[in-house]
């Protein structure tokens, strides 16, 4: 461990990934209680063409996408109110033209661009100093955003329809929440990469679910799990010289399933544990 941290991209890769560990399951638990989990994969194709734009037109990649995530965001809550009974498929018409957008800008790059490679799947040497500034500054801003905003985002989450009766502004919440959700993805390109990033947005929540036994223990221990995939799955992809977008999916992954797998024999062990006390409860 004290080998990494001698490398100043290793250490940028840290405090970027650190930082990201808690942005996705903290933006991610809302997501998953509103049922629009793929709006991360949506969200992130769109970005893909944006970095695409950056690499063509020589602008800075990350805020070509950060320009058109939001965009894509806006749109998307834009159409969303259009379908209003059919609300995924606002998800669903972002995400067919951020595909094709990305994949009309990559053929006209000729080649698949190595800094391109990096943003698809992630890379822990390609953080800079000015991507950790940003990472860093939009990071704060989103942390202290959510928790200005937690009881709001907490009530629509579970009840849209009873937050417009009591009064809070539902439309400009859900604008400002997708545009966050928006710089989220952006913001952690670099780390997971963008077809993986949607990935830590969803897992580590899905595995606190399993566990938590109240709203505010799966905000926690998703933090915690998705902080010990992105520090695990740096580590593993530093040594083993492994892509560490796929590397930290692979192990929020694993941390589910060991996850499930406990829960599993515990539940086992209570079932036979009842099933004794029985017995003895009835002999007696």
């Amino acid at each position: 461990m004290l080998e990494i941290l001698q490398y100043s991209f290793m250490q940028r890769a840290l405090l970027a990934g650190m930082i990201i560990g808690i942005l996705c399951p903290l933006i991610g638990i809302f997501i998953v209680l509103r049922r629009m989990s793929l709006i991360g994969d949506s969200l992130s194709h769109v970005a893909l063409a944006g970095i695409a734009a950056g690499i063509l037109t020589g602008i800075y990649p990350l805020g070509m996408a950060l320009g058109a995530s939001v965009l894509a965001a806006l749109a998307m809550e834009k159409l969303r109110k259009t379908y209003e009974q059919y609300a995924e498929l606002a998800i669903a018409i972002i995400l067919s033209a951020g595909i094709g957008i990305a994949v009309v800008l990559i053929s006209m790059a000729k080649s698949f661009n190595v800094d391109l490679f990096g943003y698809l799947f992630g890379s822990i040497t390609t953080v800079l100093p000015e991507d950790l500034k940003i990472i860093s500054a939009l990071g704060l801003f989103i942390i202290i955003s959510v928790a200005l905003l937690y009881k709001e985002l907490f009530y629509i989450a579970f009840d849209e329809e009873a937050a417009v009766l009591a009064g809070i502004p539902v439309r400009w919440i859900n604008i400002f929440f997708i545009v966050v959700i928006a710089a989220t993805i952006t913001l952690s390109m670099r780390i997971v990469g963008v077809l993986l990033v949607s990935s830590l947005m969803v897992i580590p929540v899905a595995t606190s679910l399993q566990i938590a036994r109240s709203f505010k223990q799966a905000m926690i221990f998703s933090l915690i799990f998705a902080e010990l995939a992105v520090i695990l799955g740096i580590i593993i992809s530093f040594y083993f010289e492994l892509a560490s977008g796929g590397t930290i999916v692979l192990v929020a992954i694993v941390i589910l399933l060991a996850v499930l797998l406990g829960k599993n024999l515990r539940q086992r062990i209570q079932a036979k544990k009842n099933i004794l006390d029985n017995k003895n409860a009835a002999s007696a």
